[in-house]
């Protein structure tokens, strides 16, 4: 069965392009030039990724990413933000916002779709089914639900993958790049930077004090740890 990704992006010669390359990569593909229906679209049909330019007329990508992550039947699906914004700020804000990639235009045909391929290789393996409780915290790995003090709290995919990951080595460092093969799997475009920001993302929605962390823990000039705290 194809999957079917959406593609958010006004430049029609880039839409078309990205449609093109996609499309013979046997994927279905629907787009949009502008934000104001893909919501609803996505809530009726749901695609497998969503590829989103990040300046777009009304309302931008950045924007329609924090939306689709508040959504909760949506909420775990894979983004990808294809535009021409370069700088390390755009693409720290663009991860901290909930995206999975980062593609800078002008961008290789060949990379676009691998790197489409590789976000979405990174969500095929199910996890194994467990539920591991920590002091305020329940992960359940076959609902794929973080619980932190009886509340369910959003996560994406790639957050409870990581936070998954940690918790079931408890007491074990990772370095960044550890983490990387682990979660990330296709680490020939992602960076040890990526971790960092998805660290401090979990940390803010498990943490009582994110400066201050309990449970997922730097260990300095090595990389992460996470506490089984009692």
């Amino acid at each position: 069965m194809k999957q079917t990704i959406f593609i958010v992006e006004d430049d029609a010669d880039i839409s078309g392009l990205v449609v093109h390359l996609l499309e013979a990569e046997d994927f279905r593909v629907r787009a949009f030039g502008r934000t104001s229906t893909v919501l609803a679209e996505a809530e009726r049909s749901r695609p497998a990724l969503f590829l989103l330019d990040i300046m777009l007329p009304g309302g931008d990508g950045l924007e329609l990413c924090r939306r689709i992550r508040q959504s909760r039947s949506l909420a775990m699906t894979p983004i990808v933000f294809l535009t021409a914004k370069t700088s390390e700020t755009d693409r720290v804000l663009g991860l901290e916002l909930g995206g999975d990639d980062y593609i800078v235009k002008p961008f290789s045909p060949r990379e676009l779709v691998a790197r489409v391929r590789a976000v979405l290789r990174r969500f095929e393996r199910p996890l194994q089914a467990n539920v591991i409780n920590v002091g305020a915290l329940s992960i359940d790995t076959g609902a794929m639900t973080l619980t932190v003090k009886g509340k369910v709290v959003a996560t994406t995919a790639t957050e409870f993958r990581l936070l998954d990951h940690l918790a079931r080595n408890a007491g074990q460092v990772f370095t960044r790049d550890q983490l990387l093969d682990a979660v990330w799997r296709d680490t020939q475009y992602v960076t040890p930077r990526s971790v960092d920001v998805y660290v401090r993302k979990i940390r803010e929605k498990i943490e009582p004090d994110p400066e201050n962390p309990v449970y997922l823990r730097t260990v300095r000039g090595a990389g992460y740890r996470f506490e089984a705290v009692k």
